[in-house]
């Protein structure tokens, strides 16, 4: 099946490389000081390459919006509330206990279900919750001054702080999780080579 078009490829990539340029720096900064090194990148210059990866990665954000506004892409990160949470229970089930015991997926990927429905409630967590939060507090410690200044008596500059890594950490999580799940398809390998080829080979090949 093919199901995923050249855009969705290069902007998953591009998220994927950007994400972790800016995991890299933003440890380096955090964890720091202006003369020490950690993963090899010194606290001036992880400053300078998460400035601009994070400049890269709001315009790819764009794209991605854009894109699932103007394609059937779309379709995919629609919610249904009726019914959410039983295939919720369902889908856990099997990555709990069921994929052990060899069953099926209760959700399999069709041309209209890119997405079982723990994927689909996490990716649009992500990617319609923590990347806009990251972005524009990612912004507001950009800009300092668009910041208020006191928030019910605590900086604001702080909160927008605060803000920005909890998603950031979340936002790692997220990308750890989803690294693993992308082995579980029909092979270890099946879901990466999707990305290059576009095409999803089935589970029961």
């Amino acid at each position: 099946m093919y199901l995923y078009p050249i855009w969705v490829r290069l902007w998953h990539v591009l998220n994927a490389v950007l994400i972790i340029i800016l995991i890299i720096t933003g440890l380096s900064m955090q964890y720091t000081s202006k003369t020490d090194y950690l993963l090899v990148v010194g606290f001036a210059r992880a400053v300078k390459w998460h400035n601009i990866a994070a400049i890269l990665l709001t315009f790819n954000y764009v794209t991605f919006v854009a894109g699932n506004i103007f394609t059937d892409n779309g379709k995919f990160y629609k919610l249904n509330g009726k019914g959410l949470l039983p295939d919720l229970r369902k889908q856990f089930r099997y990555y709990a206990l069921g994929m052990f015991r060899g069953e099926k997926p209760p959700f399999p990927v069709t041309l209209d279900r890119k997405f079982n429905p723990l994927q689909k409630f996490s990716y649009v967590l992500t990617m319609y919750v923590a990347f806009p939060l990251i972005i524009i507090s990612g912004l507001g410690m950009l800009f300092p001054e668009t910041v208020i200044n006191r928030f019910f008596g605590i900086s604001g500059l702080i909160l927008t702080d605060i803000l920005h890594i909890t998603m950031g950490f979340l936002i790692s999580i997220f990308m750890i999780i989803h690294i693993y799940t992308c082995t579980l398809g029909a092979r270890p390998t099946s879901l990466f080579k999707s990305i290059i080829s576009g095409y999803h080979e089935s589970d029961d090949n």
